[in-house]
This record gives structure tokens, sequence and C-alpha cells, in this order.
């Protein structure tokens, strides 16, 4: 059975989120982006997993950096979740998908590979009642590593969410220098829900 945290988790990510005013407000650091996390129904019997990928505003019809999450209970008393990464083999199958949510009701574990090195811990407080603040954290100093196409590739993850809030991490890195090269590399990018997939879950 999954906690109520864990649903909590799950309901506060999934949805269409958008960064408009911090994009306005400071366009020099940050594209204004769309956000799309997606119920998917795969690890059911103890997790939550989701489809995330994003994509510029003014490009809507090309979508990068397709991966799923899986919101994982470790243990329950006391409450352990943590969030494991996977990778698509085939990038290229999956991409659109977080606008046509249909092919995510198809997917196998054949098309994905774990990332060993890309797991989050999560904490959470409690705000009276249900309401809760969630922060996921790397769980060890070893990069998020990973190989595509020939290519390796380095990420330094974590994201914050709260009822009304979702604040992302993610900051591509130079496997040379251990310098930051794309994302978050003045502070979170802060988004917004524009519209709550969470119905798309059978909970």
């Amino acid at each position: 059975m999954l906690t109520p945290e864990l649903i909590t988790l799950g309901r506060y990510l999934a949805g269409e989120f958008e960064n408009q005013k911090q994009a306005i407000a400071e366009p020099i650091w940050y594209v204004h982006l769309i956000l799309w996390l997606r119920p998917v129904p795969l690890f059911t019997e103890d997790s939550l997993t989701l489809f995330a990928e994003q994509a510029n505003i003014v490009k809507l019809d090309q979508p990068y950096r397709p991966r799923l999450l899986r919101l994982r209970q470790m243990q329950t008393s006391p409450l352990v979740i943590e969030v494991q990464h996977y990778m698509f083999n085939d990038i290229r199958s999956i991409q659109g998908a977080g606008r046509n949510p249909q092919r995510l009701q198809n997917i196998t574990l054949d098309e994905i590979t774990v990332l060993p090195t890309c797991n989050l811990a999560v904490n959470l407080e409690r705000f009276g009642g249900n309401n809760f603040h969630f922060k996921a954290l790397p769980t060890s100093n070893t990069p998020c590593s990973f190989t595509y196409e020939g290519a390796t590739f380095q990420v330094s993850l974590g994201f914050e969410v709260s009822s009304d809030e979702l604040k992302t991490y993610d900051k591509g890195i130079d496997p040379n220098t251990g310098q930051g090269i794309w994302g978050a590399m003045m502070g979170p990018y802060c988004y917004t829900k524009r519209q709550d997939f969470s119905s798309e879950w059978q909970i």
C-alpha cells in the first residue's frame, strides 16, 4: 500500500508546469519552459512513476530530456522515499509524449534503463493537515552519469515541490571540468502548475 506522503508527492508533481514569471524577470538566465510530468503505469506495487520532458515555449514541437522518475517507497517505517531515474534506450521514439500521453500507456521495461548514479533522497516537512514540502537531493556525491549514442553526460539533479510551486535544480556538468554548462546555473527554475495530471493515476 502506498503511503499518504508518497501519494501527495506524486500529486504535487503530476502536471504541466511553466516558469513564465521567472523567464520574464530574468530572461538572460532563464528560458521560458514548459515542463510535463505525466503518470506512467509502471512499478505500481511500491512506486509512482512519472514521464518527464520539457520544451522551450517557442519550440513546443521540439521537446527534450525525456526520462522517467520513479518515486519509490524504500521503507514505510520510518518512511524513506527515493527518486530513481531511468533513461529511454531510444529517446526519439518517446519524444512528445508529454503532450501525447497515449504513448505512455504502453511503455515496457525493455525500453528503459535504470541510472544507478542518479538517485535522489526525499526529505519532507509537514505544515498542518496534508500540506507538505518535499525536497529531493542526491543520495551520494557521485554525479549522475550516463552514456547515450557513444557520448557521456553528467547532470546534477534535485528538486523541491509543494502544493503551489516546483523548483528544479537540474544542471548539466562538463565531465572534463566539473563546471555547469546548462540548466539551473544561477539558482533553481521556478515553476507553477498550469494543468494537473494527477487524475491520470488510479490512486
